[in-house]
């Protein structure tokens, strides 16, 4: 069976998850305009293949997967400066986009954030696309001279897309319609020490999702539709697992070799 359409089936499945929450009522209308605004495609017959927007030939993509508090941020933040990647947050993106004065998304962003939920996929993809667009328009942050300039030359770029894609549908619509992801970093760890973590946090943090209710809801959510990605991901040989309980030098030596083996086999 061809991988998108064993990709769809598995989306299909996932659809009657109870966790996964419908935009709130008259706020549909946002995420039907952003999937409009993103979708790019080709009509052959009667079917409509998606037609990315990105060339995977060209663009580095490594999804960054793990539980809340895994450190996630931690480790794309030494990977920026080893190796030039921009590091995109899908959360971060969100939460940006709620504080943004006159945002039509703000309201419902915050609902979904609050509850746990995932953010409508229209949404948080337009948002991705749109960082990547603004990233590959400008300068390079890599000093100029430097070996890391050869990740942005001649319509090349590297991304980290950090706590995403969160379910299926969401793997299945970037990987068609905006660029095939070349494979996913995923932080392993236990519920108890990721809610160490996070408590922790939440001292300082000052992020409104960053209580134990809230924190929770987030473990189960990750679980449920999260995991399926992750494994889906894994049957496709493409997931690059790493143990999160260890020291943050200790999980960054195996991240290295990873992402080392696949810049490597992208400029053969």
């Amino acid at each position: 069976m061809p991988a998108l359409q064993k990709m769809k089936e598995v989306t299909a499945q996932a659809d009657g998850n109870p966790t996964e929450v419908s935009a709130p009522q008259g706020k549909d209308s946002i995420a039907k305009q952003a999937a409009s605004a993103t979708q790019s495609t080709t009509i052959s017959g009667n079917e409509t293949e998606a037609s990315p927007v990105f060339d995977k030939s060209k663009i580095t993509v490594i999804f960054v997967l793990g539980g809340p508090g895994v450190g996630k941020g931690t480790q794309c933040e030494k990977l920026v400066k080893d190796y030039g990647f921009v590091h995109l947050s899908a959360g971060d993106l969100l939460r940006a986009e709620q504080a943004r004065p006159g945002s039509e998304f703000g309201e419902m962003i915050s609902r979904y954030i609050r509850e746990g939920l995932i953010v409508p996929q229209e949404v948080t993809i337009k948002l991705l696309e749109n960082a990547m667009r603004d990233a590959l328009s400008r300068e390079p942050s890599v000093p100029a001279g430097s070996s890391l300039r050869e990740g942005w030359e001649g319509g090349k770029g590297r991304f980290l897309i950090d706590g995403f894609p969160r379910k299926m549908d969401q793997a299945v619509k970037f990987d068609t319609e905006v660029c095939e992801s070349t494979f996913i970093l995923f932080f392993s760890c236990t519920e108890e020490v990721m809610l160490e973590r996070l408590m922790e946090r939440a001292k300082t943090s000052g992020r409104e999702d960053d209580n134990q209710e809230s924190i929770l809801k987030r473990f189960r959510t990750f679980t449920e539709t999260s995991m399926p990605v992750v494994n889906y991901y894994r049957e496709q040989a493409k997931v690059v697992e790493v143990d999160a309980k260890d020291t943050i030098d200790g999980v960054y030596s195996k991240v290295k070799v990873a992402v080392e083996k696949s810049l490597e086999e992208k400029r053969q």
